[in-house]
């Protein structure tokens, strides 16, 4: 299992543009059948900044989703959103050790 925590931060200007956009790609996200888990969370004190948490069966579904459609017309649209790059943080499940 791959989990991944991307943390963004947008501009001011695009936090709602960046919402709509990230729920719609969540949307598709949770349909792949490698996705465990698709959230877009934002933070409750600074609505620019998000983490999007991403639970991939493994490495290769996490490969499969970035060539999806629904992921590159996410990337290509946010991409003008960033106040800074996104990063992301990998980590691998230690308990529960089985996918509910």
């Amino acid at each position: 299992m791959l989990i991944a925590h991307v943390h963004v931060h947008v501009r001011s200007d695009s936090v709602e543009a960046f919402r709509a956009a990230s729920a719609e790609n969540a949307r598709h996200s949770i349909h792949e059948p490698g996705v465990v888990r698709f959230e877009v969370l934002q933070d409750a004190s600074d609505h620019a900044r998000f983490v999007l948490v991403e639970v991939f069966r493994d490495a290769h579904a996490a490969e499969l989703h970035k060539a999806t459609a629904h992921y590159l017309a996410w990337r290509h649209a946010v991409a003008d959103m960033m106040a800074e790059p996104r990063s992301s943080t990998q980590f691998r499940r230690i308990f529960p050790e089985t996918v509910s």
